[in-house]
């Protein structure tokens, strides 16, 4: 009987850690500060949500929407895999989307699960009819005072073009001296996004490395194997920063252990000289 109660116990703590680790929403708060920022977008709020893959926070997403209104955005960025291919459930996932864009203007580009559920059109549809500013290997111009920034997004590579290509046609009729943030499903592309002199860029897919310890970080992530080098935080080389969330659902294991769901908030700074 002792050891039967031992048992319960314990599956009881198990199943304990493991949901707190899968379904504790935190958020990481950042700060990007250059002087090609323009003086009128000082302040800026960014709220990236990545890698949901159909997973659910609370009755229609609720505890998630509450999370990322909180972070009072004033814009929110979705870097992709949205839904899984192995469960696909659009309608699970368009909940929290539904409700975004009622807290602030909503851009999107697609992860690899969406070119691999082969459904890129119809999910484009669904999130323009509610609103999204879906950014297929596109840019957009916000203007503040006269004063103007980019927001780009490129498709994954899945899609059949090189991740250098897909910048390059997003950012065509971008003035170059624009400060200019890039939505990218991808970190293992950083090199690229250095030699593209991009400012800031946001992706996911690393799932935080699925498992992490200290002093050693994440411990596989897809596209990078064992030990990955980018799985969670920032980057920075020359005038490039990458900002890779954790993101907040699994695909092909189902835990994760010691990296809790992370929505990312990036506050953009003027600096002058």
């Amino acid at each position: 009987m002792k050891k039967l109660r031992r048992l319960l116990v314990f599956i009881v703590i198990v199943y304990g850690f493991l949901y707190i680790n899968n379904h504790w929403l935190v958020t990481t708060e950042l700060m990007h500060e250059s002087s090609n920022v323009p003086a009128s977008f000082d302040g800026y709020r960014i709220t990236q949500v990545t890698d949901l893959h159909d997973a659910t926070f609370g009755e229609n997403q609720s505890r998630l929407v509450k999370k990322v209104r909180a972070t009072n955005p004033d814009v929110i960025f979705i870097t992709g895999d949205l839904i899984d291919s192995r469960r696909y459930d659009l309608e699970n996932s368009l909940q929290a989307v539904k409700q975004f864009v009622a807290i602030a203007d909503v851009y999107y580009v697609i992860g690899n699960h969406e070119v691999a559920l082969n459904k890129v059109d119809e999910i484009y549809a669904a999130l323009i009819d509610l609103g999204v500013h879906v950014l297929p290997n596109d840019a957009v111009v916000l203007e503040r005072d006269g004063e103007r920034i980019a927001i780009a997004g490129i498709e994954d590579p899945l899609m059949g073009q090189s991740v250098d290509v897909s910048i390059d046609e997003a950012m065509q009729h971008v003035e170059s001296n624009l400060f200019t943030m890039l939505l990218s499903h991808r970190p293992e592309q950083f090199d690229m996004y250095v030699q593209k002199e991009l400012d800031v860029i946001f992706t996911g897919h690393a799932h935080g490395g699925q498992i992490r310890l200290p002093f050693i970080g994440g411990l596989v992530a897809p596209s990078q194997g064992a030990l990955p080098k980018y799985t969670a935080g920032t980057f920075e080389e020359n005038d490039t920063k990458m900002v890779i969330s954790r993101g907040l659902g699994n695909s092909v294991f189902p835990f994760r252990i010691f990296n809790l769901p992370e929505i990312v908030v990036m506050e953009i700074k003027s600096k002058s000289y």
